[in-house]
């Protein structure tokens, strides 16, 4: 046997939508004059002379820490493009020569470069480097440009980013 759905009982006032209507404009009213006259709930920012704060966990754009006599702490060991998702990331390992100071690393970024472009800024690459190499705390957006190739960042652009607060080395202390 089917089941007959019962429709509602509606007169032609409420066919009409008119009481709904006239309720969203009511609330739709209400909070364009709480805006325009008390600016209670007012979101809208004057962007040049106002800057919107960043949260403390703001991701920023990538640098590369450096060693006390700057050379690149990074030792090429591809733990960040290999936990990259986006595979923005690009190293291409050098060797130190014998005899060279820092001969005990073995390997240095001939070649890292970052797709800024194709980057997710997940962090990721900076969770996987095990010497801190890698950071995400410069604070910055990537810059608006008008080629691609100028989101290509290079060794020697990212060596020269700067943390928040103006340094180059890493900010964890156990990696001193």
């Amino acid at each position: 046997m089917p089941y007959v759905v019962k429709r509602p009982e509606r007169d032609i006032w409420e066919q009409s939508y008119i009481p709904e209507t006239v309720r969203g404009m009511g609330v739709t009213l209400r909070h364009f004059f709480r805006n325009v006259i008390g600016r209670r709930d007012t979101v809208t920012i004057l962007y040049p002379e106002v800057q919107r704060p960043y949260p403390p966990r703001f991701r920023g754009l990538h640098r590369l820490t450096q060693r006390d006599d700057g050379s690149p702490r990074c030792t090429a060991c591809m733990c960040c493009q290999t936990a990259c998702p986006a595979e923005c990331i690009h190293i291409v390992a050098g060797s130190y020569p014998d005899g060279h100071p820092l001969a005990f690393v073995e390997k240095y970024p001939a070649e890292f470069w970052i797709d800024e472009l194709r980057c997710v800024f997940c962090g990721l690459c900076v969770e996987a480097c095990p010497c801190d190499a890698i950071r995400m705390d410069t604070g910055l957006h990537a810059r608006p440009v008008e080629a691609r190739p100028h989101l290509m960042y290079e060794r020697n652009l990212l060596l020269s980013i700067t943390d928040a607060k103006g340094d180059v080395l890493t900010a964890n202390p156990r990696k001193k």
